[in-house]
């Protein structure tokens, strides 16, 4: 048997049979563990290099420079930050000649064939080391092309947020490239944590407003002379009086000009001129917003405004953190169509939607070129591809943080912690109130920032797990963004996914290592979805669909001689892989009990479903290991035992006895506690620390690649969460059996 840690050091020597005790500890490790930080915001460029759909930089600089001359060089620099050693997967497609230089160091140079083929993609590993990490791109000219695609491999799920380098871009998100130069003037330079202004080469996009655009007042050089159109400004003024006095507004307008202090109106101009007012003001932050109005006069569009309190100027500062924006005080959103209504100041004043505005949705922006702002996914940069280690989770949407979300919130409901539950929703509230907003970026951008598997949804693994994580968290907190999402997640299950012949759903993934499969873990990527969908809508059809896919699934994958699953069928070879994967299994148990919880007694289906259920038990309990836990391949007792399957399959005995499912409950009730005395012994320590977790896996034919390649995590986020389930669903069906039974042959008696 697998040893991570000594005996005193197991959840079960330090609190035995006391399943809340451990719920506890699992919880809060994990809730400490991920702080609850949201997004962080940066200056972005929209000048500057954009990601296509696959989350490449694409630096095609041939439409950039259409003059470059045949053997001139650009290059393009960016920062990327490690929080820990960690190897990372990029991509390279080249338009052209490329070196690329990672921390001073030559990793790669083109060879013809990557020139030439516009298909070839160079796979490569980098190693990120804590602190800053330099990435250059050397691009040559040549008729056939200049530039390149770069980017992480898998771009939507290992993250690549790239930061510009120069000190008088620090903190803003992007790549910097520099104009064409010949070979004989260039050659690489590292100082990109320094000046710009110490390189030779002239670097792009322009970070300044040209001496032209300069003498301009703001609103005139972002968006030019456009009578009727208005735009609004917001900033905070910082007042320090402590008297309790007022403060003074004073300025001018180029036209009709509004103004409110924390929601409230302190002036309004209905034509050009000056004002000055005396306001309350709160001690501290206060939110000013403007909206001007630009004049049918040739006179440019402007604003000004002066704020003292106490006779001292008062400090004016963005209204949101963002980086690189060091010197700027005001936001922007604009133009908006000439309107006299009152606003909805609460609606207007936040970062996390777009706005209609005259022609197009549009955001907010800075006083600078082309310049937005952004918000970017950091809690887990460069994390590998579901698991994270000294960064936080929060905020972040991917099918294993989806079964933590749902152990969280079963966890907080068992052991009536609101504050458990309410965390495991706001981790929610976080992802789908940027939906609108992520959205929007995609569409800007080529790829967005936020949200990437729920935006760029191809797959299964993009939508179910966190859907059905959404929606159980929905009889929390009511959150109106969850529904419109359910909406399109369900469209895509039953409309757009691809399906075999016969409706099962599979894996087309032309050109991918997955192409044309059937994999037993879509069943929990699917179904879980549809049923609590079909729950809170009514649309019994998506509760028609889970039931339908169990049962081709079976026909698939099932292994009649273990009465177990094959992780995955193969049609390129018309078979299955006849590999019983922990994890594959276990997620098809986990999934098949959610089902039948919800499908009436009369379905049609419901009985052969009852029937696949005992099978499955039946090859399940008959492979159970020693000590309580099942093996990585289920029937291969060579490999190590697994503790992410073992709490599947723990929580799959529980509810089955629980719900009255198993033709022969006592044998289950049996497993399931030996499971859970299992973890609690050899998987989970006594800080809540999860061990024994494989991490997320391919495919393969061989038992070797899941023991071999497929090694364990701790605190993988794959094992985090269903700890926690099976926790409370073994204790649930303790409690069950518990509880006094009514005899049939009892007397009542006067």
């Amino acid at each position: 048997m697998t040893t991570y840690f000594s005996e005193p050091q197991s959840m079960y020597y330090r609190f035995g049979e006391d399943q809340d005790q451990v719920l506890k500890v699992l919880a809060e490790r994990y809730i400490g563990a991920n702080a609850q930080a949201d997004f962080v915001y940066r200056v972005f460029q929209k000048s500057g290099i954009l990601q296509n759909e696959k989350g490449l930089y694409d630096l095609n600089l041939s439409k950039r420079f259409p003059d470059a001359r045949k053997g001139q060089i650009s290059y393009a620099a960016a920062l990327v930050w490690g929080d820990e050693d960690r190897n990372l997967d990029v991509l390279i497609r080249c338009y052209g000649p490329v070196r690329f230089y990672f921390n001073e160091q030559l990793v790669y140079r083109s060879t013809v064939m990557d020139e030439i083929n516009l298909d070839a993609t160079v796979k490569l590993g980098i190693d990120i080391k804590p602190g800053w990490n330099m990435l250059l791109l050397e691009m040559k000219y040549t008729p056939a092309g200049f530039g390149c695609q770069f980017g992480s491999d898998e771009g939507k799920v290992r993250i690549l947020n790239v930061l510009a380098p120069f000190q008088e871009r620090q903190g803003q998100a992007g790549w910097v490239y520099s104009k064409p130069v010949s070979s004989e003037d260039s050659h690489p330079e590292w100082n990109l944590l320094g000046s710009e202004e110490d390189h030779r080469l002239e670097w792009l996009p322009d970070a300044q407003w040209s001496e032209e655009k300069q003498t301009q007042p703001s609103l005139e050089r972002m968006y030019g002379h456009l009578p009727g159109q208005q735009v609004y400004a917001w900033t905070r003024l910082m007042n320090r009086d402590l008297s309790d006095g007022p403060i003074r507004l004073s300025g001018q307008s180029s036209g009709p000009l509004n103004i409110w202090l924390n929601g409230l109106s302190a002036v309004q101009l209905k034509e050009a001129g000056s004002f000055e007012v005396s306001i309350p003001a709160s001690f501290g932050r206060n939110d000013l917003l403007i909206r001007s109005e630009c004049s049918d006069t040739a006179e440019p569009w402007n604003f000004v405004i002066n704020a003292t309190g106490n006779g001292e100027q008062l400090e004016l500062e963005l209204p949101q953190r963002v980086h690189g924006a060091s010197g700027d005080s005001w936001l922007y959103l604009g133009p908006f169509e000439s309107e006299n209504v009152e606003p909805d100041l609460q609606d207007l004043m936040r970062t996390d939607r777009v706005f209609e505005g005259r022609k197009e949705r549009i955001y907010w922006r800075l006083d600078r070129p082309d310049a937005w702002i952004r918000p970017y996914y950091e809690n887990a940069m460069l994390s590998n591809k579901w698991t994270v280690g000294s960064v936080t989770n929060y905020g972040r949407w991917d099918y294993p943080l989806g079964v933590t979300v749902y152990g969280l919130l079963q966890t907080g409901r068992y052991l009536q912690r609101p504050d458990i539950s309410r965390y495991a929703s706001e981790h929610v509230q976080s992802c789908t109130r940027m939906d609108e907003y992520s959205l929007w970026d995609r569409e800007q951008y080529g790829f967005p920032a936020v949200n990437q598997q729920l935006v760029m949804m191809k797959m299964l693994d993009n939508c179910g797990s966190f859907g059905s994580a959404m929606l159980e968290s929905y009889s929390e907190c009511q959150e109106p963004t969850f529904l419109p999402i359910a909406e399109r997640i369900v469209d895509f299950m039953l409309t757009r996914l691809e399906r075999q012949e016969d409706g099962a759903f599979y894996r087309e993934c032309i050109g991918e290592f997955a192409e044309n499969t059937m994999w037993a873990d879509d069943l929990y990527m699917s179904t879980p979805f549809l049923v609590r969908y079909a729950r809170l809508t009514g649309n019994n059809s998506a509760l028609d669909e889970a039931a339908r896919q169990f049962l081709l699934y079976r026909k698939y994958l099932f292994m009649p001689e273990f009465k177990i699953m094959s992780h995955v069928y193969d049609f390129k070879y018309g078979q299955a892989t006849q590999i019983p994967w922990g994890r594959g299994n276990g997620w098809t148990l986990f999934s098949l009990s959610e089902v039948l919880e919800a499908l009436p007694a009369e379905h049609p289906e419901r009985p052969a479903l009852t029937a696949f259920f005992n099978e499955l038990c039946e090859g399940y309990a008959a492979l159970q290991g020693e000590g309580g836990l099942w093996h990585q391949v289920l029937n291969d007792s060579e490999t190590y035992q697994e503790a992410s399957c073992t709490a599947m399959f723990a929580y799959g005995f529980a509810r089955g006895v629980r719900f009255g499912w198993l033709n022969q409950p006592a044998r289950y009730y049996e497993a399931a506690e030996r499971a859970w005395r299992g973890l609690t012994r050899k998987a989970i320590d006594r800080q809540g620390n999860v061990h024994g977790v494989c991490s997320g896996s391919r495919y393969a034919f061989t038992a070797e690649y899941y023991n071999k390649d497929l090694l364990t995590v701790t605190n993988d986020n794959h094992g985090i969460g269903i700890m926690m389930l099976a926790g409370t669903e073994v204790a649930k069906m303790k409690k069950h059996l518990a509880q006094p039974k009514v005899s049939s042959t009892a007397v009542t008696q006067s």
